[in-house]
């Protein structure tokens, strides 16, 4: 099933993450911390807390570090108590932005997220506005030139959903959230390793743009992802700078 070019896009996101390897460690400090709160610091019996950990190791976090940070949470000590908020908005071009919070105070956090909406030419959307746009999934993208044959007989048969080659030779695995980690463990044992693997809302459709619009949008997301309280930015531009 042929998809959308989105290679340049997944490398420029990749890319601008690297660049802010001290905020992924505080995000996912946050991410653990929420997981072995409502769900026991034994992460065989936590899949969110997994999930949280295979984060914290690819940001190359010591595992002291993690150690502490899961026995901190899931213990006695006490800590701030922290609430996930879903905002939902538009950018440049009508595309749609989903913004995932973790916060011990939501009067702040929406009114940082209204104001970098409204200074970069967005708009802060109510409940539902766009997310009926995107889907609650596993995505596992493998670069080009890797055998799509292989990838879409292991994936299948592990329990994946779906299997798309985009247009430039990208290969995304698409799975239900519950099904993510069974996949991706196949597929790694199978020799096969993803460029991203991440539990994600995914774009159903995407919004081109290019020049200044591009641009635009991109300082938009830049400046929702360097929020504190932000968690994840999804949206459905597609972006050439």
């Amino acid at each position: 099933m042929a998809g959308h070019s989105k290679w340049a896009n997944i490398q420029h996101r990749k890319g601008r993450q690297d660049e802010k390897r001290g905020k992924i460690w505080t995000r996912v400090i946050r991410e653990i911390t929420v997981a072995a709160r409502q769900g026991g610091g034994d992460p065989a019996m936590n899949p969110r807390l997994r999930l949280a950990i295979d984060k914290a190791k690819a940001a190359n976090m010591p595992a002291d570090r993690i150690k502490y940070n899961v026995e901190k949470a899931s213990g006695t000590l006490e800590g701030v108590s922290l609430e996930e908020i879903r905002y939902e908005g538009y950018g440049i071009g009508g595309a749609a932005v989903i913004i995932d919070t973790m916060t011990d105070n939501k009067v702040r956090t929406v009114a940082e997220v209204r104001h970098a909406f409204s200074k970069h030419g967005g708009n802060l959307g109510t409940d539902g506005s766009v997310s009926f746009q995107f889907k609650h999934c596993g995505q596992l993208v493998f670069a080009p030139g890797t055998s799509e044959d292989q990838v879409m007989e292991v994936a299948l048969e592990a329990g994946a959903d779906d299997v798309i080659t985009d247009a430039d030779g990208a290969i995304e695995v698409l799975t239900s959230p519950t099904e993510f980690e069974a996949v991706k463990n196949a597929l790694e044992a199978a020799g096969l390793k993803p460029e991203i693997a991440e539990v994600t809302m995914r774009a159903e459709n995407t919004v081109e743009l290019t020049g200044e619009d591009a641009a635009r949008m991109q300082k938009l997301l830049d400046v929702l992802e360097d929020l504190d309280d932000v968690q994840g930015v999804f949206h459905n531009a597609e972006i050439h700078e």
